[in-house]
């Protein structure tokens, strides 16, 4: 089992976890526009509980949306500094497959339908399903209107759970899009950075790590400030 940090603020949850020698150390709390205070004692803690430095560790993952354009910003930032100060590789997660991830973990549930509220309108969504335990997609990631999502491969045979905020802004609009039946779970409502270790475990085993500097974000909008000052007109 990797040695690994990873830190998470793409959406309203701010959370860090930490692995080490196979014991687990987590802090998260929901605090919409605080990540920026909160996220440094948050590793800070994790760390002081496990007794290490960040230099023992094998690397640090980061949620890499899609999620808020200021979280993500703020993520990015300090994982690169973090990574650049202790020599430590990055390696990057889906918020998307986090939340389905974190579904599976905690009821077993094997087709999920994560959906973050992504604001004007839009959702993110992810189509997933379990594969040797870990939360696959299928498909693609994309932001678009809630009427607008669609299953692959719909298979009728299948009980798809809906996750995520997205589904509690837009319930009725995703449900009538779908035009089928979708348990929607109310946790986990966000992406958390527990959530995010056993894909960054399986990444890193991969050889999927890379330098500090190639940290990035993914926002699937091309232009999110154009989006924003349209909205405003």
């Amino acid at each position: 089992m990797a040695n690994l940090l990873i830190i998470d603020t793409a959406t309203e949850a701010c959370s860090v976890a930490l692995t080490f020698n196979g014991n687990l150390y987590k802090q998260a709390e929901v605090a919409p526009r605080m990540h920026g205070e909160l996220v440094l004692p948050m590793v800070d803690e994790v760390l002081q509980e496990a007794g290490i430095k960040l230099k023992e560790l094998d690397a640090i993952a980061y949620g890499q949306g899609p999620g808020a354009f200021t979280g993500l910003r703020i993520c990015i930032s300090i994982v690169q500094g973090l990574a650049f100060g202790a020599g430590l590789p990055v390696v990057g997660v889906s918020s998307l497959q986090a939340m389905a991830q974190g579904l599976y973990m905690a009821k077993g549930e094997k087709q999920l339908l994560a959906v973050i509220d992504a604001r004007m309108g839009e959702v993110y969504w992810g189509q997933y399903q379990e594969v040797d335990g870990l939360m696959q997609l299928v498909g693609e990631e994309t932001v678009c209107s809630p009427e607008l999502v669609t299953i692959c491969d719909a298979d009728a045979s299948n009980v798809y759970q809906g996750v995520g905020t997205g589904w509690k802004t837009y319930a009725s609009e995703l449900s009538e899009a779908l035009n089928m039946p979708i348990v929607v779970q109310t946790e986990p409502l966000y992406p958390l950075a527990e959530y995010m270790m056993p894909m960054a475990e399986h990444l890193l085993k991969l050889g999927k790590a890379v330098p500090a500097e190639q940290a990035l974000p993914i926002y699937l909008r091309d232009n999110v400030a154009k989006k924003a000052k349209e909205k405003q007109e």
